[in-house]
């Protein structure tokens, strides 16, 4: 046997819309009419009967008349992203004339007596309290979309110079240090011959002097003079070319 359908005409039919900011209690009727000419018993449920207040919840409408329901929806936090998945149904049964217990009605009544309706809840807000809903997510989400543009750009660059960079490193940090091991060799080499003359310079002042002596020992001074001031001028001519290396190393 089929299911039988819904006596009554349920005002809306569909949805059961709450209008917020839902900070309070709102409320929202719904309309049982009956359009047979007997009468009919009827029963609200809920999916979340904590979240609802209903009155009447339950009761006995008369043929051709019509029962006014309050649906109130207790204040929560309300949340545009989150569906609500709550839902009504309006369980119906024509009543016995002779019928007095309600409660043995619906204990005793079989399931192919029954009629039922179903209606989901909607969420809405005003237009204004809408745009201040908006208004707060688009504040929220700013700063995390003007961060990524800011360092979009900077994070690029960056990522593009940093192989170069590091190629270039290399390269130029070996030649540096190769031309450092070769002018600390010819330093050394320069200093060493620098301290043999002078050791030669001291043991030929304390010789016996004479004419040729003395030449020799003036062409030895020279020697020692000039020589000593090469390290010098090679230490002057090493710290350019480092400098040029190393700054074309940092730029």
């Amino acid at each position: 046997m089929s299911k039988l359908e819904q006596a009554l005409i349920l005002d809306p039919p569909v949805d059961l819309r709450f209008r917020g900011p839902f900070t309070d209690v709102v409320t929202t009727n719904l309309k049982l009419k009956n359009p047979t000419d007997r009468r009919v018993c009827f029963k609200v449920k809920t999916t979340a009967p904590r979240r609802y207040c209903v009155r009447p919840n339950s009761g006995v409408i008369d043929a051709g008349a019509t029962v006014t329901i309050s649906v109130m929806l207790q204040p929560f936090d309300y949340d545009p992203n989150e569906k609500s998945k709550h839902k009504f149904m309006v369980q119906t049964i024509f009543a016995p004339s002779n019928a007095s217990d309600m409660d043995s009605l619906w204990k005793d009544a079989k399931p192919d007596d029954l009629m039922d309706s179903k209606l989901r809840c909607v969420f809405e807000l005003p237009p204004s309290e809408n745009d201040k809903v908006n208004d707060v997510e688009a504040t929220k989400s700013a700063p995390v979309m003007n961060s990524a543009k800011s360092d979009g750009p900077a994070a690029a660059m960056a990522a593009a110079k940093q192989p170069v960079s590091a190629s270039l490193d290399d390269t130029e940090m070996k030649k540096v240090l190769e031309e450092c091991k070769r002018l600390q060799a010819e330093l050394s080499k320069l200093g060493e011959e620098n301290r043999q003359l002078k050791d030669d310079g001291v043991r030929m002042r304390k010789a016996p002097r004479s004419d040729h002596m003395t030449s020799n020992s003036t062409t030895l001074l020279g020697r020692e003079t000039s020589t000593a001031s090469l390290p010098s001028l090679l230490v002057v001519i090493a710290a350019i070319f480092i400098g040029f290396f190393l700054g074309k190393f940092i730029l």
